[in-house]
């Protein structure tokens, strides 16, 4: 019965710190934020591919929980606005950290 016991024990201590490793930090996401954040990367980037106006070969879109961060390099203040405007309309944006510059 102890040894049962011994088992149990090593199997609750387990399961709790593989819970601990996947929750969220100031520094560090959850497992679920991770695919939440993903989910929202690809939906920024599908707006973009269809806004017409925009390339999306030119923009780089990265979200760290629920905060969209695009940078690229675009050919008007137009594009620039199109983007962010674009990124703010999926749903599970937080914010837009919109770092798009001009081509020169």
């Amino acid at each position: 019965m102890t040894s049962l016991k011994r088992i149990f024990g090593i199997f609750i201590a387990a399961s709790a710190l593989a819970a601990l490793g996947c929750a969220s930090t100031a520094t560090h996401e959850s497992t679920g934020q991770v695919i939440d954040d993903s989910a929202i990367t690809t939906k920024v980037k599908k707006a973009i591919f269809d806004e017409p106006s925009l390339k999306v070969a030119q923009i780089s879109v990265e979200t760290y929980k629920s905060v969209v961060q695009l940078s690229g390099f675009v050919d008007s203040k137009a594009q620039i606005g199109a983007a962010d405007t674009a990124a703010r309309s999926v749903e599970g944006v937080v914010s837009v950290k919109n770092n798009l510059r001009l081509k020169y």
